[in-house]
């Protein structure tokens, strides 16, 4: 029995030995090929400290920074935002939540925030908690988790406040307070691609920050942003990255820096005399 017992033991790991080394000679041949999903769509934020999101999650974020410059909320108002939406959703639009919560920051219809389908939209959903937010008197010196608390009134009121510092670092991405700070990995195939590309970029862009894009240089299919400042570029360049994967953006160019798909960061390159004053966007051409 006890030599019965050894041979089965020591086949058993023969085959476990087996199967390791298959394993090891699969993933040598597989090579780069082999690739984990988030490491394909990731973003990384870094801005006096070091955030990273997946590209939905990167989306919203901008999304949210870019509807409250639009109505003129102070900084303090997206990291407020930013916060808020972590908490409630993780970043994410959910369709569903406690009761009839629902999206970014699970308002519910219920309580008169809206419709599902308006709430179901970021850019309202945004718009609807600035405007909360802008009516609780004195918000603006309250610490982050009692400024949100008195507009989501939640049962864990100070949950929020665990986001502060993670909401600020891309606060100050997303406003433009920082250079290269937002750099994302996206997948290989593009979501949409061509004039398509480029019409849902400008759209959105319009929609987020009140601006329309003029056409790209006609060697590539995109748009081009006028910058009043390096703030002003860095706001853009950053949106179009964080938007990259579900608008199909290829390259992101401003001042003498350049983002691409294909290497997921920053690099320097040489600039024109203009480079400062416009950001560029290339989408991936038609396939």
């Amino acid at each position: 029995m006890w030599v019965r017992t050894r041979t089965v033991v020591a086949g058993g790991v023969v085959l476990v030995l087996l199967a390791v080394v298959g394993v090891l000679v699969l993933l040598r041949q597989l090579g780069s090929e082999l690739r984990l999903p988030l490491a394909n769509q990731s973003c990384t934020v870094q801005a006096d400290g070091r955030v990273v999101l997946d590209a939905d999650q990167m989306a919203n974020a901008a999304t949210i920074a870019a509807i409250g410059a639009q109505l003129g909320m102070p900084e303090r108002g997206v990291v407020v935002a930013l916060a808020t939406a972590y908490q409630e959703s993780g970043l994410r639009n959910l369709p569903n939540g406690d009761r009839d919560s629902i999206g970014l920051f699970q308002q519910r219809p219920s309580q008169g925030w809206g419709k599902p389908t308006q709430i179901s939209d970021p850019r309202y959903a945004a718009k609807r908690f600035y405007g909360a937010l802008k009516k609780v008197r004195g918000w603006e010196g309250m610490r982050i988790t009692d400024a949100a608390q008195r507009v989501q009134r939640s049962a864990f009121p100070e949950a929020y406040q665990k986001w502060a510092d993670e909401s600020e670092v891309l606060s100050r991405a997303l406003l433009g307070d920082a250079t290269r700070a937002v750099a994302c990995s996206v997948g290989r195939t593009p979501v949409m691609r061509g004039a398509a590309a480029a019409a849902a970029l400008t759209r959105s862009l319009e929609l987020d920050w009140g601006v329309v894009g003029s056409a790209a240089p006609a060697e590539l299919t995109g748009l081009t942003l006028a910058a009043t400042g390096q703030r002003d570029g860095w706001r853009y360049a950053h949106w179009l990255v964080s938007h990259a994967q579900d608008h199909g953006v290829k390259r992101v160019r401003f001042e003498d820096l350049e983002w691409t798909a294909r290497d997921g960061k920053w690099v320097e390159v040489s600039g024109s005399s203009d480079a400062g004053a416009r950001v560029v966007a290339e989408v991936f051409a038609e396939g």
